[in-house]
């Protein structure tokens, strides 16, 4: 199994396999049919308060990742469809919108899904 990690602004590719947006708002000025997604779950992205503690400022990083991954402790139901996709299309790419590539929930949500699920499904 394998996660990917892909911004909204980069083109749909066959080796993304299940593409899924996680951010809690839907990308101003994009269609479905240019995202070519297969899932949205909103509900696995921040909640509105860590999103706008956060706000993409690098420094407040590591807090937003441990804050960010007691929120996903407790969404477990988020989480559960998650791993399904993966389970399903062994392959899923996480679709963000953020401008920074190496700060944003897609990257901590990925490493918190390796972090966190059994070895025999860790993609």
């Amino acid at each position: 199994m394998e996660l990917k990690l892909k911004r909204t602004t980069e083109s749909p590719a066959r080796s993304d396999g299940a593409r899924v947006l996680v951010d809690r708002l839907w990308p101003r000025g994009l269609s479905k049919e240019k995202l070519q997604l297969d899932a949205w779950l909103k509900d696995i992205a921040p909640g509105d308060t860590l999103r706008r503690w956060f706000n993409h400022e690098p420094e407040k990083w590591d807090g937003f990742r441990e804050r960010y991954a007691k929120e996903l402790d407790a969404n477990r139901e988020a989480v559960a469809q998650l791993q399904a996709l993966l389970r399903e299309h062994g392959t899923v790419t996480l679709v963000f919108h953020a401008r920074d590539t190496a700060h944003n929930n897609a990257v901590a949500l990925s490493l918190y899904m390796r972090r966190r699920m059994p070895r025999s499904t860790r993609p």
